[in-house]
């Protein structure tokens, strides 16, 4: 007998247990999400009660409790209020998101890539973002007036140095071997951008975005207080002037929403466009 016909066996055997071992881990990993999700249920449904149970307890001028808001969300929707506030909101917070994305991820990569574009604006980004939201309105009312542009101006404010700080770090931390390896096979400055810098950073601008979010949903919610008097921020003001607590929650609940299912969204987008991060994470 030769030695290949001695050694299959072996190989056929090696091979069913690295794939009973795959099969094992990816058990494990579905028992493990499996458990999660019903830990991030029960921490829930314990909130939702205590605050039902404490709730009661207080004068509702103060405060309100998960079953009165839920009523105060059907007569807020049925009446349409909520959703034409919703959908005004949606469409500040989408195309000021968009656009700081955009500017962001394409300031970023230039930041963390050039030395000297870096050195010409360290200054002006940290100033900015170390700038409260707050201080700026007044100018940005000034500027743009108390239409919809001095809102999408506050969104895109806020929500573009995350981006931009995240993806200038991520640019900066692709290990330098890569860089190399890609100019000793003659890549050119384009080709390093998009098949090496780009990829590596990835991971970093996908955080960006999430904070991102987050920042511009404060942004949208700070310019509907002070400059354009609509939208969730319309509601929040409105019923919080009429001391209809209920009512006021309903809308600032809906923005926790709206973080939350964002963010999961671009963790799930995350993990679709650079898998290998999420395989490193489990």
């Amino acid at each position: 007998m030769s030695r290949t016909e001695t050694e299959a066996p072996q190989l056929l055997a090696a091979a069913a247990v690295d794939a009973e071992s795959n099969d094992s881990i990816g058990d494990q990993q579905a028992r493990n999400r499996r458990k999660y999700r019903l830990i991030r249920l029960a921490s829930i449904l314990v909130v939702l009660g205590v605050w039902e149970l404490v709730g009661r307890q207080i004068d509702p001028l103060f405060m309100s409790y998960p079953s009165a808001v839920a009523r105060a969300a059907v007569t807020l929707t049925t009446s349409g209020e909520l959703p034409s506030a919703l959908a005004s909101s949606l469409l500040t917070l989408a195309l000021g998101f968009f656009i700081a994305a955009i500017l962001g991820v394409v300031a970023g990569l230039l930041i963390g890539r050039y030395k000297t574009v870096e050195v010409a604006t360290d200054w002006l980004v940290n100033a900015l973002y170390a700038t409260p939201p707050v201080a700026v309105v007044p100018l940005v009312i000034l500027w743009f007036g108390l239409g919809f542009s001095a809102k999408l101006f506050v969104v895109v404010l806020l929500a573009i140095f995350p981006v931009l700080i995240n993806t200038a770090s991520g640019v900066r931390n692709v290990a330098p071997s890569l860089i190399d390896v890609g100019a000793g096979f003659a890549a050119s400055e384009w080709q390093i951008f998009t098949k090496i810098i780009l990829p590596a950073s990835l991971p970093y601008t996908m955080t960006g975005l999430r904070l991102g979010v987050g920042r511009a949903i404060i942004g949208m919610v700070v310019a509907e207080f002070f400059t354009a008097i609509t939208g969730l921020g319309a509601l929040v003001i409105k019923y919080g002037n009429q001391f209809d607590t209920a009512s006021m929650l309903v809308p600032v609940l809906v923005l926790m929403l709206l973080g939350v299912g964002l963010t999961a969204g671009l963790r799930r987008a995350e993990a679709k466009i650079a898998p290998w991060k999420e395989e490193e994470h489990n």
